[in-house]
């Protein structure tokens, strides 16, 4: 189902050289033909074609010339041409080379019956069993999930008292001073298990808007995942994964049943909306393309999972020498260098990974509705 959805969202895209439909912007520097490669993504591909890589299902509505786009494939070439001054697009499929039809252990369906008789025999003359390898291709992808997967779950974002009031771990079982995968934990106050699995966190740091201040969220770091062995108070915790040492005072916290979205439709916001990038996730300094990032726009401002916004960076604030006012201060504008897409809103912020960067991106730049 994510594929289909994922492939049209390609082939359309690469339909024409100019705008076409209603606000329908084509990328100037398309090519005529592109051969898909692995380690392509569908939005790549998209981009190649469109200035808007979202716009793709209103050109795939007009493109008769792929009656079955659903999977794309390396090795196939995408073509790009003008019929009768409108858009075209066609896709030849790559075909993986077989073994020689001739060759002893391949079985056509017609052999029997045409009466092949050069088959791989054993001594005693009875048919051998063969074996046909062909190369098993895949779809590609929207957009490289791996880059996501690790923030789909963990972290999360949580308010002031959330994390306050959840339980923490308050000793070690055995004579341990640190604990991780394999070992048990003792947790205050789990009487009444709302889960059989527990993740735990470390309060981290604030998100704070940009423009008045306020703190937005937590983040909640991801330490380990646990699964219950014996409720009550304390209760005893089994560590399953770990990526850091637990410490006595991590907070507690159920698995929450979710049904973690995997399946992306990219478009733009419904509504107008201006933020800020606030923070990077995954310890990087410098964000550039498919790093994860956290906005400050969330679910109460209309922000929804697929939503793309552009990013903008910051003017910055040079001195005019040549001005006649003593000491003038000129803001430049604001200039486009990216785009990011939503892939796990919040509250107040969200997660969105980068999908384009012309440009270095730094926190406190800019976010749009294309």
């Amino acid at each position: 189902m994510a594929f289909r959805t994922f492939t049209g969202l390609i082939v359309s895209l690469l339909i024409s050289t100019s705008v076409w439909a209603d606000d329908i912007q084509i990328n100037p520097s398309h090519p005529d033909q592109y051969t898909v490669v692995k380690g392509d993504t569908l939005w790549e591909l998209s981009g190649k074609f469109l200035i808007h890589p979202w716009q793709w299902p209103e050109l795939w509505s007009r493109n008769a010339q792929i009656k079955n786009p659903h999977l794309i494939y390396p090795g196939d070439t995408l073509y790009f041409s003008i019929v009768d001054g409108n858009p075209q697009l066609s896709l030849s499929r790559s075909e993986i080379p077989l073994a020689s039809a001739n060759s002893p252990c391949i079985l056509q369906e017609e052999d029997y019956k045409q009466g092949r008789k050069d088959f791989a025999v054993s001594e005693d003359g009875k048919v051998l069993p063969c074996i046909r390898v062909t190369e098993l291709k895949q779809a590609i992808r929207l957009i490289p999930t791996e880059t996501i997967t690790s923030f789909l779950s963990s972290p999360k974002v949580v308010d002031e008292n959330e994390l306050g009031k959840a339980p923490y771990v308050v000793d070690f079982v055995g004579e341990h001073l640190i604990a991780g995968t394999g070992d048990r934990v003792y947790v205050r106050s789990i009487t009444e298990p709302k889960s059989q699995s527990y993740t735990i966190y470390r309060p981290g740091n604030a998100y704070i808007s940009s423009e008045s201040g306020e703190i937005l969220g937590y983040e909640a770091q991801y330490i380990a995942d646990t699964s219950i062995q014996q409720p009550g108070d304390p209760a005893t915790l089994a560590i399953t994964k770990s990526v850091q040492e637990i410490r006595i005072g991590d907070r507690v916290m159920p698995d929450a049943e979710q049904d973690l979205v995997l399946n992306y439709f990219p478009r733009p916001p419904e509504q107008r909306i201006n933020g800020s990038i606030i923070s990077v996730l995954g310890g990087v300094s410098q964000i550039g393309r498919y790093n994860v990032v956290v906005i400050d726009k969330g679910t109460t401002d209309g922000i929804l999972v697929g939503h793309e916004l552009n990013i903008y960076q910051r003017g910055n604030i040079v001195k005019d020498a040549y001005s006649s006012v003593k000491n003038d201060l000129v803001n430049l504008p604001d200039e486009m260098a990216g785009t990011l897409m939503v892939f796990r809103p919040f509250e107040r912020v969200s997660y969105a990974l980068v999908m384009k960067a012309t440009q270095v991106l730094h926190i406190l730049d800019k976010v749009k509705t294309p």
